[in-house]
């Protein structure tokens, strides 16, 4: 099995030869294919893949550290390995052998499927129907937002239950199968590259097999197999873009001149006070990062608190910071060429992300509280 140092030379090599070349065009609206595709070719798609089908065998701690690498380049690059790694872990539990062998060579892009219009951030109680024809499955449901949607080779795909009780049922759903469609297109404030567009399954017919678990058993994998990653990879993301507008806008007070003074900005004490709030912010939230994987790994009974409070606290704190990037940089900060505003609206892009930080706040105010989280 790798160890945890072993991934970083490859991530750090596809950052410096593709991802961050390729990030002015990505927040263009353009899919990082590049991108991708070199993390195919250096394992990487296969991080958290099991060593049993050739993956890397890795889990939330070398999964966030290569997120958060990516998303100082290119945060939309960053979400769609997100919610790559979020199906994948679906997949490692529940899907079939040959999908799981081909994740694991860097050869299959997987993502979630379960934003829908009528259940809003509530993902877990889906609208989207499946009925029995046969041997089959028939899936009718549109999708309101997919990440990687006409890019990724097969999606997690959630509705409500075939026959048995419960909220959902997830399945699995390879690109191109009949009755999938793509509309639409992604021209949204930030993370613009991600290739977020709806979907719809019209008639769309799988084999039984194709289900994830049990039927009526989705509420319990979106719980206990894709929240943990998302959330985390989330705040790895968001601490990601902070720990990369901090080192602009500091980069950039330090070598901006003050003529009439002679002095740089950095040399201006309000400045200093302000890049000094951008660095304990995103210090602290890398730290709680670490602190909630750490809980996850070791199976500490503050676990399922640090899961939900670590996306919301990363999420506001990412807001923050990149809101002070554009006060030191003033108006240079509009410009593109700085940097700083990039970050400023992937920031805000990735709070609004279900399950969002106002959804969060009432799972966190229940737990708190001694009250059942659903």
């Amino acid at each position: 099995m790798a160890t945890l140092q072993s991934h970083r030379p490859a991530v750090e090599e596809v950052v410096r030869d593709t991802i961050e070349p390729d990030a002015a065009a990505t927040d263009g609206g353009r899919f990082p294919r590049r991108g991708v595709e070199a993390l195919g070719r250096m394992g990487l798609l296969g991080l958290v893949s099991s060593a049993e089908v050739g993956g890397m065998g890795q889990g939330f701690a070398a999964a966030a550290e290569t997120v958060e690498t990516v998303s100082r380049s290119c945060a939309s690059t960053a979400l769609i390995l997100t919610m790559h790694y979020c199906a994948t872990a679906v997949i490692e539990a529940h899907g079939d052998l040959e999908t799981r062998r081909a994740i694991a060579a860097g050869r299959h892009l997987s993502t979630l499927a379960f934003s829908e219009a009528g259940s809003r951030s509530h993902f877990w109680v889906p609208v989207s129907t499946a009925t029995a024809v046969g041997a089959d499955v028939r899936l009718d449901a549109r999708k309101s937002w997919v990440t990687a949607a006409d890019e990724a080779d097969s999606y997690v795909w959630s509705s409500r239950p075939l026959a048995e009780e419960g909220l959902s049922t997830l399945w699995l759903v390879p690109r191109g199968v009949p009755g999938l469609e793509v509309s639409g297109g992604f021209d949204g404030l930030g993370l613009r590259g991600n290739a977020s567009r709806p979907m719809a399954a019209v008639g769309l017919r799988l084999p039984m097999s194709a289900r994830l678990g049990p039927d009526g058993g989705g509420f319990d994998v979106m719980m206990a197999v894709v929240l943990p990653w998302f959330q985390v990879l989330s705040a790895a993301t968001s601490v990601g873009i902070m720990q990369a507008a901090t080192e602009r806008t500091a980069a950039y007070a330090a070598s901006t001149r003050l003529e009439h003074l002679e002095q740089t900005l950095a040399d201006q004490p309000i400045t200093r006070s302000h890049v000094a709030r951008m660095r304990i912010a995103t210090d602290q939230a890398h730290s709680f990062l670490l602190d909630t994987v750490a809980a996850l790994e070791e199976g500490r009974p503050d676990a399922q608190l640090r899961v939900l409070e670590v996306k919301a606290a990363a999420a506001e704190a990412a807001a923050s910071v990149t809101d002070l990037a554009l006060r030191v940089c003033g108006g240079s900060a509009y410009r593109r060429e700085v940097g700083v505003e990039r970050h400023f609206r992937d920031a805000r892009a990735a709070t609004v992300m279900a399950p969002t930080t106002d959804v969060l706040h009432d799972f966190i105010g229940r737990v708190v509280c001694g009250l059942p989280l659903f």
